[in-house]
């Protein structure tokens, strides 16, 4: 080997010298980037009312195909046991803008009004420079606090040219289907109202699929001709459940209704002998139909409900109760998925605008419900129950420039964290009194830094509509714990990996005895660190019976 010369050792030098000077001008450069704060993402918060995780593709539906929302799942991260912390739309909604549970929000049920002092996430999103907007259905309060630009249904709004309320305060028809229109809004103010020198934190609500499931005109064609699996549970005797499973008033059979849900014509009920025996509220059929769809709308839904009618007017009179509850299970569907379709098929437009626009990198976009429902499992529509279905809720998250594509999570988390999680995601320090946990060690795979093993859950609305009654508990992934009190005094509860459809309440079961004393332990553990009490319950017990409409006190005093 030959030595080398002195001019390749000068050459050698310099090429030495130049590698270590490219070298740390790198490394700084590296560092002098990753000491700068990250650019903030735009948001957008989906959220559809009523939405079963049994119905989205990602759960594993066997009812329908979601191809949209499951690209949300695909190229992001799915959490397999969110739910939420009272099963009910409004107290919901009010847990998720303010990150506290309904007994420090005051959001207990659907009749008690909202307490505008307390602080939204939308507001510091504001406060902090981000462009915000809301679109959609809120389900309480005209005006929205903490965002730039709004258009919200009243109450639970119209599915057929519905009705919104404006930044001005003026209500306003927008002529067509609820969940296009709601689209056709938000994307309209994507591409032409909002601020681009901002981000942006956008809350795009659905109204459908609540109740009464009126379905676009093609959908609900298209979705007539259907048949679907009915769930193992449909006819559910709620043997060994306690007396509020067996004492609920939301059967398929006994209580949903003919006209208002399964769109028979009142005429033909009226007609009918004997009369279909299930109580209707008034104008349940012409309400959301009749008196507000246009003559060419009609033209449209006319043929579909003829052919509802005529198969109802043939062959109820000749049906048993089973064929009956059959029945109503295969209209039910029919209307519901039908509705989510559309929702599907419009989560898809939003997430094609982002792609074209390229802002899909930087957007976290986020889908959830504001609970879960039922199905037809345990022969139940509605929610409320702390039971599976009722309580857990999709929740699918997509943000490319942190999150994994197609990961997911079996970590217990809740409605009561995504306050929280979005203010981190924007870098916003959340107020000291929001309640939940920010899901972003669970969002970027780091797991390690996740502390929460168990949630709480407290239903409030009793008496009242569907008539499930008050109960709080808690929850691990293996095992469900509930106490239903005020007019009983009773306790559930459930093996959540041997009994998946919680029909064995094993409270009283010698094997469970540890169990049980060790989850009611760690539950009033949590009720003190939650702030909940008994002097709590019947606080709000004793102001759901000063203004229920039904209250013996209110009946007393008039």
């Amino acid at each position: 080997m030959k030595k080398p010369t002195a001019k390749m050792q000068i050459k050698n030098f310099i090429f030495y010298k130049s590698f270590v000077l490219i070298l740390s001008l790198i490394l700084s450069c590296q560092q002098e980037k990753e000491s700068l704060p990250k650019e903030r993402p735009n948001i957008i918060f989906i959220m559809s009312d009523d939405h079963a995780y049994q119905a989205i593709g990602a759960y594993g539906s066997n009812l329908i195909k979601t191809p949209h929302i499951d690209r949300i799942a695909r190229e992001g991260i799915t959490f397999n046991n969110a739910c939420v912390t009272n099963s009910i739309c409004a107290p919901s909604r009010a847990t998720i803008l303010t990150g506290k549970h309904t007994h420090i929000n005051g959001k207990t049920d659907n009749q008690r009004p909202f307490d505008t002092t307390q602080v939204t996430f939308p507001e510091l999103f504001q406060k902090a420079g981000y462009n915000t907007a809301m679109f959609g259905k809120l389900h309480f309060g005209n005006n929205p606090k903490g965002v730039d630009d709004f258009m919200i249904l009243p109450g639970q709004g119209n599915y057929i040219n519905p009705d919104f309320i404006v930044k001005t305060g003026d209500t306003i028809r927008k002529e067509g289907y609820v969940t296009d229109v709601i689209t056709d809004v938000t994307l309209d103010w994507l591409d032409k109202k909002r601020d681009t020198l901002k981000p942006f934190m956008l809350m795009y609500l659905h109204k459908a699929p609540h109740r009464p499931w009126w379905p676009r005109p093609d959908k609900f064609e298209a979705f007539l001709s259907k048949t679907f699996p009915e769930p193992e549970t449909l006819f559910d005797s709620y043997e060994n459940r306690g007396t509020a499973a067996k004492t609920a008033q939301m059967n398929l059979l006994t209580d949903m209704m003919y006209n208002h849900d399964s769109k028979i014509r009142p005429e033909l009920t009226e007609k009918m002998k004997p009369q279909p025996a299930v109580p209707e509220y008034k104008g349940g059929f012409d309400n959301p139909y009749s008196n507000r769809a246009t003559a060419a709308q009609k033209a449209l839904y006319e043929p579909i409900l003829d052919k509802i009618n005529a198969d109802f007017e043939e062959n109820w009179p000749k049906m048993t109760n089973e064929e009956k509850m059959r029945w109503k299970y295969q209209r039910y569907m029919q209307d519901y998925l039908a509705c989510i379709s559309s929702v599907d098929d419009n989560v898809g437009r939003v997430l094609d605008y982002l792609d074209s626009h390229k802002l899909t990198k930087n957007t976290l976009v986020i889908y959830t419900s504001d609970q879960g429902f039922y199905l037809g499992e345990h022969g139940w529509f509605d929610k409320r129950f702390i039971y599976n279905e009722s309580f857990k809720t999709p929740l699918l998250v997509r943000w490319p420039n942190e999150i994994k594509a197609g990961i997911s999570s079996e970590e217990m988390v809740q409605n009561l964290d995504f306050a929280q999680t979005l203010l981190e995601a924007a870098q916003i320090p959340s107020p000291d009194d929001m309640q939940g946990e920010s899901l972003m060690p669970l969002l970027t795979s780091n797991e390690a830094e996740w502390t929460r093993d168990a949630v709480y859950y407290h239903y409030y609305e009793y008496p009242a509509v569907h008539q499930v009654k008050r109960h709080y508990g808690i929850v691990t992934t293996a095992f469900k714990l509930a106490h239903f009190y005020y007019d009983v005094n009773e306790w559930e509860l459930y093996d959540r990996k041997n009994d998946p459809y919680e029909i064995n309440n094993v409270y009283n079961d010698p094997a469970y005895s540890e169990v049980v004393k060790s989850l009611k332990l760690k539950l009033d553990d949590l009720r003190n660190h939650y702030g909940d009490s008994d002097e709590l319950n019947q606080k709000y017990i004793n102001i759901h019976l000063e203004n229920s409409i039904d209250s013996p006190l209110k009946r007393k005093s008039s």
